[in-house]
């Protein structure tokens, strides 16, 4: 199983497929295996890298150096270490940190960038209420049933059930979280974005409505937003066919 050394940090990743390279990087309640219903449809067009952040799942990281700050050179490390020079990323929630900071730090290495129910870290006022409410909506419900939309378990206990065994993986993440806090991008930076970038939100995300979604992405040159009906805050894991379908395309058209 392949790791990739970031200053303390040791990250796990796995590649699948051939062709452009495609990273994901997994939300607070996630990991690499998170991603099981994208990279089998990916991996046929792409090189698909799927990594564990620092502090969660098979990623080793003391816990004071746990450190959103370097979430991005954690994702440079798994690249060089594959000898990627380019990359699409698909981020979800707190990957969204991950992403936007690639973005705007190394363009050069990122061809494009989905922001799927996450406002990548951009401090703005309902950023900071929503992040507020989301902690606590993850004490009171715990991140497995925050994470999704209400009728969610009703509708796909298995699925529901697997998401919940998936983030018990991060047997560090709750510690790490508590010592590291958020890192911020100015909207002023987010206006310098020159990456091509999609927005994806639900109608029934319980952590990031789409009024804050809809903000930041307006803030975005020439950033395209999808709004997907019938999901909570993972689309991706409660809709995968429709969030697959309509994250391709853009894909297709900025991979390169």
């Amino acid at each position: 199983m392949p790791y990739a050394a970031s200053g303390p940090a040791s990250i796990y990743y796995e590649t699948h497929g051939d062709g452009p390279a495609l990273a994901f990087a997994h939300g607070r309640g996630g990991n690499a295996a998170s991603w099981w219903q994208q990279v089998p449809v990916f991996a046929q067009c792409y090189k698909a890298v799927v990594f564990d952040h620092r502090c969660f799942g098979r990623s080793a990281c003391p816990i004071e150096a746990f450190d959103r700050e370097q979430f991005d050179a954690d994702l440079c490390a798994v690249l060089d270490a594959e000898g990627i020079e380019r990359t699409a990323i698909v981020c979800q929630s707190m990957g969204g940190w991950t992403g936007l900071r690639m973005a705007l730090r190394h363009p050069d290495r990122v061809s494009c960038l989905v922001l799927s129910n996450t406002p990548g870290g951009v401090d703005t006022p309902a950023v900071r209420d929503a992040l507020t409410q989301a902690r606590a909506e993850f004490a009171a419900k715990g991140v497995g049933s925050a994470a999704v939309a209400e009728d969610f378990p009703d509708r796909a206990p298995e699925a529901a059930f697997l998401y919940t065994q998936i983030t018990g993986l991060n047997l560090q993440a709750s510690e790490a979280l508590e010592h590291g806090g958020p890192v911020w991008v100015a909207v002023e930076e987010l206006q310098q974005l020159a990456v091509p970038t999609l927005f994806v939100t639900s109608d029934q995300d319980q952590l990031f409505p789409l009024a804050v979604i809809e903000e930041i992405a307006a803030a975005a040159p020439g950033a395209e937003l999808a709004v997907l009906p019938g999901a909570g805050h993972s689309p991706y894991f409660e809709i995968p066919k429709r969030f697959n379908d309509t994250i391709a395309p853009f894909l297709e058209q900025h991979i390169s």
